[in-house]
């Protein structure tokens, strides 16, 4: 923000709920959605980790389509007017949340069982619950998501279909870049 006063240009900060769709490049830190489901899907080793090993951890997912309105909008206003706040949360919120068991349990109806391990020791910055609050996105400029989370996980599954070895092919993009 401080930047942007700075050098007299637009600053829009928009916190995002986990982004989850096809393509991506299917690593924790690319979506634990995608991440989730193409591991079960080529029969990858997963664990529950931390919060007793049960996977009830809880994430909210946003697809990037449902952003890009908003972020058209907000580059065709230019510098946030006062009664705009330069700091939003944009998620799927509550109606997206999904713990890991939950995806599993997904992930089973569609692929068949994959036994899940299990660590039950906490890690110092592990987070039980994040979903975003998008209520001042909806206020402010009347943005809501619009891709239900079934769409999105039917998407990233009907994708890992189609491309069974998803995480190694996409494990090679990385390390051209």
């Amino acid at each position: 923000m401080e930047y942007g006063h700075t050098f007299n240009f637009p600053v829009w900060i928009n916190r995002c709920g986990v982004m989850a769709g096809a393509r991506q490049f299917g690593k924790p830190d690319q979506g634990i959605f995608a991440f989730w489901l193409h591991s079960w899907r080529e029969k990858r080793a997963l664990k529950y980790i931390g919060f007793d090993g049960m996977g009830h951890q809880v994430r909210d997912c946003l697809h990037p389509r449902d952003l890009a309105p908003l972020v058209l909008k907000q580059m065709a206003a230019g510098t946030p007017a006062a009664e705009q706040p330069a700091i939003l949360n944009l998620s799927g919120g509550q109606a997206s949340a999904r713990s890991l068991h939950q995806l599993s349990d997904w992930c089973e109806d569609r692929w068949g069982p994959l036994p899940v391990t299990t660590d039950a020791n906490p890690r110092p910055f592990d987070l039980p619950w994040v979903v975003l609050d998008h209520s001042l996105a909806t206020a402010t400029w009347g943005w809501e998501p619009a891709t239900p989370v079934e769409s999105i996980m039917t998407e990233i599954a009907n994708f890992a279909d189609a491309n069974p070895n998803w995480i190694a092919v996409s494990a090679k993009q990385l390390h051209r870049l």
